[in-house]
Formats: C-alpha cells, sequence, structure tokens
C-alpha cells in the first residue's frame, strides 16, 4: 500500500526576520505587528484551514510600494534615460522572475504557508508564488513600519537587481522585448515548436519568426522555455545588429 505523502510545514517565520534588512528594533515591530506571518500565508493554506485570512491583500498593497520605490530610485539614479528605457529596466526589476530570484536568496520558500496539496505539487519552488509573497512582505513592512523604512526596505531588498545589469536580466521580459521590436516595423511574432526525447525527458526546440523569416531558437524543458530562449536570443542577436544594449544606463 503506497504511503500517503506528507506537506512540509512552514520554518517559524523568525528565521525570515533574520535575513530581512531591518534593524532590530524595525523586526520586533513587524513581527508584533502579526503582519508578517499574515504575508506569508497564502491562499491555498487559508482554503484548507477555515477561511483564515490570506496575503494576497497585502500583495496587492506591496506591489504599489515596490512600484514608487523601484520608479523613484531609477529615475534618480539615471537622470539621461528616457522614458521607455526606465520603463524595461523596471519592468525587469520587478518581473515575477526577478522577484522570486531575490526570494531564493532568502529562502522565502521555507516561510510560505501553503495547502498541503499546493505543497506536494512544488509550491514553495514557484515563481509566482515567491514572487507574490515578496510583494505581501513588502506590503507588511509598509503598514508597520511606514513608508520611508518601507522605501529604504525595497531599496536593500532589491540592491542585487539596481546594482547589477547582468543579475538583472535574470528578470527581463525578452518576448515583450521581441514584440514590442517587431511591432516597431509592423510585423507579427510566430513561434513554433518542436519537442525530442522521452515522455519524461523531453527537450522542447522554439524557433521564432517575424514575419516569416526565422529569427532564432532556443531549447527548453518546457514549451514555455523553450519560446523564452528562442526570444532572448531573437533579441540579443537584432540589439547586437543595431549597436544598442539590452539594458541602457544613462
Amino acid at each position: 500500500m503506497a504511503r500517503r505523502r506528507r506537506a512540509t510545514e512552514a520554518a517559524a517565520p523568525q528565521g525570515l526576520l533574520d535575513r530581512l534588512p531591518l534593524d532590530g528594533a524595525q523586526a520586533a515591530d513587524l513581527k508584533a505587528s502579526g503582519l508578517l506571518e499574515l504575508a506569508l500565508t497564502h491562499r491555498s493554506y487559508s482554503y484548507e484551514n477555515d477561511g483564515l485570512p490570506h496575503n494576497e491583500r497585502l500583495e496587492f498593497l506591496g506591489d504599489a510600494v515596490l512600484q514608487l520605490a523601484v520608479t523613484e530610485h531609477l529615475y534618480a539614479s539615471h537622470p539621461t534615460l528616457p522614458e521607455g528605457d526606465l520603463a524595461r529596466r523596471r519592468a525587469a526589476t520587478v518581473s515575477t522572475r526577478a522577484l522570486a530570484v531575490i526570494a531564493s536568496k532568502l529562502d522565502l520558500g521555507a516561510y510560505v504557508r501553503l495547502g498541503r496539496g499546493e505543497d506536494l505539487t512544488g509550491g514553495r519552488a514557484k515563481a509566482s508564488i515567491l514572487a507574490d509573497t515578496t510583494e505581501a512582505v513588502i506590503g507588511a513592512a509598509h503598514l508597520a513600519l511606514g513608508q520611508d523604512v518601507s522605501r529604504r526596505f525595497v531599496l536593500d531588498l532589491l540592491r542585487p537587481l539596481l546594482d547589477s545589469d547582468e543579475f538583472l536580466e535574470t528578470g527581463y521580459d525578452f518576448k515583450s522585448r521581441l514584440q514590442e521590436i517587431a511591432a516597431a516595423d509592423g510585423a507579427s511574432v510566430v513561434y513554433a515548436i518542436t519537442e525530442a526525447g522521452l515522455e519524461h525527458q523531453k527537450t522542447f526546440t522554439a524557433t521564432v519568426t517575424v514575419d516569416g523569416i526565422v529569427t532564432a531558437s532556443g531549447d527548453g524543458a518546457s514549451k514555455k522555455d523553450a519560446e523564452l530562449a528562442a526570444a532572448q536570443n531573437a533579441v540579443r542577436g537584432v540589439l547586437a545588429e543595431r549597436g544598442e544594449a539590452l539594458i541602457p544606463r544613462g
């Protein structure tokens, strides 16, 4: 008889507090507010525990705090960049992929309270859950500690993204950028997928064409990853031909 898999219990929030860019008094205030525990409570846990409050409202607030803090920082730090380049830098900084990388550095997934089903299907490593929870933690810090502290909290939390263009590229939206490049010429983007390998070890290859001309290809463990790789190769190729930087500085 098959044994029933056990879900992983979330680690105590104190461990996360020790990792966050807060001083002792700020960490104590955040803990005392009870908002950190709420920020770490996923909807799936709420469903399985009599509808306990979950973190989606804090996520909504944290997203706004995050956007404003990053926007102000980019505006002040890059005085010669035009609006479009500032918008691309911001989009890369606050993207799901970028926030998930930051969350992974904090081991945030270990502290999230998940429902059993979500936990057993790898929820602690899902980029969307990690990014959403990061935003909820930002929202909790904003309510518990105030605007000035929360702004500094965001900038300290995202420092690797803000200081390193190479790191920032982890959150770059290559598919959207390729769409922008194509749209500027009145062209359309089409992806074609092929697959190879055994059912449980498939490799996918995406070929991207712009107005019928093969632009680039890329491989991945999923169709989504393959399309992203193809878009990345296409964008880098186009920008190299134009002599333009992927992430302009100014």
